[in-house]
């Protein structure tokens, strides 16, 4: 991918925790679509939730309100279930980004297990499609894990980078195998999972990179710094590295 043909990295942001905030101690406030809102004010490219089969942070409500009050395009984070997708099809985000997920497991930790579950995936995949909804898989940069996800019918991948932010060594070149696999293959390539400023520029860089999704760090951040302040910052990191990488 050349200079001139590369677009500007998409930000997605990720409010899952401001949604956790409000739950630990009940009522409406901090409010998680407000936090969406300012996030897009401030040059986010897009908003992320994640409904979680437990409800422990974003609820079905937030989501309705989300879908008609934002702007920007929702990309709703799912576990490939039968409800989990009858909500969707009702709601038609822009996106679904389709992740693994276990009760006990704090945060998402690891990629889906598309090559194993492709029997299961398929169908839910092109129930998805079949409404307008760009259905993405959120993956280990594995080979056998990209492949599959073409055959799946995914228009795009969400190469987890949480091995690569813990700093393993070789995690990288991982990355960057993997994306551009995904793109020659017709997939868009998408990353997150343990970004923060210190980070993101090498994962930037890579030409195949169309959009980052990035959460806890923001949010986090935006504690001491501002949500706008941390949003503007993290976009500026985004494109110097994508710019100095061309």
């Amino acid at each position: 991918m050349t200079t001139a043909t590369r677009p500007p990295i998409r930000l997605g942001v990720n409010i899952d925790h401001v949604a956790t905030v409000r739950n630990a101690r009940g009522g409406t406030h901090p409010d998680p679509v407000a936090a969406a809102l300012l996030a897009v004010q401030a040059g986010a490219d897009g908003i992320t939730a994640h409904l979680r089969e437990d409800r422990r942070h974003i609820r079905d409500a937030d989501l309705k309100r989300l879908r008609t009050e934002l702007s920007a395009p929702l990309n709703m984070e799912m576990a490939a279930t039968d409800e989990m997708v009858a909500l969707a099809c009702a709601l038609v985000p822009h996106a679904c980004c389709i992740v693994p997920e276990r009760r006990e497991e704090v945060t998402t930790e690891g990629g889906l297990d598309v090559a194993g579950q492709l029997e299961s995936l398929t169908p839910r995949v092109r129930a998805l499609a079949s409404k307008g909804i760009r259905v993405s898989l959120f993956i280990d940069p594995d080979p056998a894990q990209v492949e599959a996800s073409v055959t799946a019918g995914a228009q795009v991948v969400e190469l987890h980078t949480g091995a690569y932010a813990e700093g393993r060594v070789g995690e990288l070149d991982r990355l960057r195998a993997a994306a551009t696999q995904a793109h020659a293959a017709g997939l868009e390539v998408h990353a997150g999972h343990g970004l923060t400023f210190e980070n993101v520029g090498p994962v930037a860089a890579l030409p195949e990179i169309r959009e980052l999704n990035i959460g806890h760090f923001l949010i986090g951040q935006a504690i001491f710094d501002g949500l706008p302040s941390v949003i503007e910052e993290m976009k500026r990191r985004i494109h110097q590295a994508s710019r100095a990488a061309s």
